[in-house]
């Protein structure tokens, strides 16, 4: 035993020794970490006073009906005549009715008390005259904001500006004396893995320190169209919306504004807008009292592998055009629906979410070059930005010739049959008076068309990115991407849901045809 162990301690030197002798190449050197700071309470001291308790009341009128039911209770049991209280007090037309009782207590218009509903959150000092950054969310439909310094001085605060599609608020206080100002950092320069504080009002409890590191860039929570979270770890709660997210350097680099939660705790996954975005938006707040973006005026939809391939595309990439809106800045640059914009202003388009950011953070007025996958080949156009309107709703048009009267047809290989547009089908399908293309009015079951959505009354604009008004043109677009070889036939679809791209498989038979 003592043989063996001493023969295995001479093998470990042994290799100790080789050891010594091996070069590792640089490029498999591991990583090296940055110490995490003994202690984060220099850094906290000094922030703290620039972030701020945002407090916020509306009145609402209560109803009768809105009060919850008394829970059952043991007959005799203390919580029976506490909550038999509590719901008599409370209850349209009751005594007391709480903060604002005395407003609608015992009215009988059927309306019931005006009570005072209140909600928590936190904000952070801009400029040291008074100037305060929040979330939208927190201020929303508010009647009253009142703000409190970490001295617990308090302050009524007048709505600057607010954005709902950012979800962030700018509210201004007039204090006695100047204000302890933060300062935006650059968020772009923060990567996976690098500490962060946040300081905020959790639960209404006041200034709460927490720390954390970057868990992932460029999230998109889906709860807007410049959706470009900053996660973190850093334990977030409810009442830290509106606080700020702070680098190493004391720099804010983001807004706290949504959590990731089952259960309305922190389970580490924090959502903050990154400061850049911020910065933008803060000063548009504060110069108009409204956002002003960039407006290209196009929809947008993603490039699919099967998209890709039936324009002859290597592979996916970029957003596809699916509608241009007539007059806009994208109508005036020669944007075609169908394209492909492959780089907006010298930077490659690489997801849906990219465009839309992209553009509303170049200033108005700007030309920008915008590369496009047009006809099977890349083409270079300038668009000058415009603002995006009040309402962009607008669906974008079409110029499409009238249709030509037809016959129905059963489209060979994609399991449709199709049918030109006029007072029948109008009427049968619900169309506007003005929609051009060809009714879809018959989907075979179990079809490749079937499986991606398309079903009777949806109308085909479209085929392979050029104007269809007959089943006979349809026929013959299907006709020559097959001799094109192509694997896949690209429809432009007018349906409930709008316009989209639909890319459909191209069989070598009739495949599975409608009855």
């Amino acid at each position: 035993m003592i043989n063996a162990s001493f023969r295995r301690l001479r093998f470990l030197a042994a290799a100790a020794a080789l050891a010594a002798f091996v070069v590792v190449p640089a490029r498999f050197a591991p990583a090296s970490a940055r110490e995490a700071p003994a202690s984060f309470a220099d850094l906290a001291a000094e922030l703290l006073p620039g972030v701020v308790n945002v407090a916020s009341s509306q009145n609402v009128q209560a109803r009768a009906g809105n009060l919850p039911e008394m829970p059952v209770f043991p007959p005799g049991s203390p919580f029976e005549q506490f909550f038999h209280d509590f719901m008599e007090k409370n209850r349209p037309g009751g005594q007391g009715g709480g903060q604002g009782g005395g407003q609608g207590g015992g009215a009988d218009d059927g309306q019931g008390p005006v009570r005072k509903m209140q909600s928590l959150g936190s904000g952070f000092v801009v400029d040291a005259s008074g100037i305060i950054v929040t979330n939208n969310h927190v201020i929303d439909g508010a009647d009253e904001i009142t703000v409190t310094l970490q001295d617990g001085t308090s302050m009524k605060a007048k709505l600057v500006g607010r954005d709902d599609r950012t979800d962030i608020a700018v509210l201004q206080v007039k204090p006695d004396k100047p204000l302890h100002a933060l300062s935006f950092g650059d968020s772009s320069t923060m990567r996976v893995g690098d500490w962060v504080l946040a300081i905020g009002n959790p639960f209404g409890l006041g200034g709460t320190v927490t720390a954390g590191i970057v868990s992932a860039r460029g999230r998109d929570i889906r709860q807007g169209p410049y959706d470009d979270f900053i996660q973190t770890d850093a334990p977030i709660n409810r009442g830290n919306s509106g606080g700020p997210l702070f680098d190493m350097n004391g720099n804010v680099i983001g807004i706290n504004t949504a959590i990731y939660s089952p259960s309305g705790g922190s389970i580490g996954i924090g959502f903050a807008i990154p400061s850049n975005m911020a910065k933008t938006v803060v000063a548009q707040l504060l110069k108009y009292g409204k956002p002003r973006r960039g407006w290209l005026g196009v929809r947008i939809q993603q490039v699919t592998p099967d998209i890709a391939e039936s324009l002859g595309l290597k592979e996916p990439r970029g957003v596809m055009v699916a509608g241009v809106t007539e007059g806009g800045p994208a109508d005036k640059a020669q944007i075609k629906n169908g394209d492909i914009i492959l780089k907006f202003n010298n930077q490659d388009v690489k997801e849906l979410h990219n465009l839309p950011r992209m553009v509303a953070e170049t200033a108005i007025g700007t030309d920008v070059p915008i590369v496009v996958w047009h006809d099977g080949k890349e083409e270079t156009v300038s668009a000058r930005i415009a603002e995006m309107p009040e309402d962009d709703s607008k669906p974008a048009s079409l110029s499409t010739p009238a249709p030509a009267p037809a016959a129905p047809v059963a489209i060979s290989g994609l399991g449709l049959k199709v049918a030109p547009i006029g007072p029948e089908t109008r009427d049968k399908f619900g169309l506007n008076a003005d929609q051009k293309g060809v009714v879809i009015i018959d989907v075979g079951a179990d079809s490749a068309a079937a499986e991606r959505g398309l079903r009777p009354g949806d109308v085909i604009m479209q085929v392979q990115q050029e104007d269809v008004n007959s089943p006979a043109e349809v026929e013959a677009r299907v006709a020559k991407a097959r001799k094109q070889s192509r694997k896949m036939v690209l429809l432009l679809i007018q349906g409930q849901d709008g316009l989209r791209w639909v890319p459909l498989p191209l069989t070598a038979g009739h495949g599975k045809q409608p009855g």
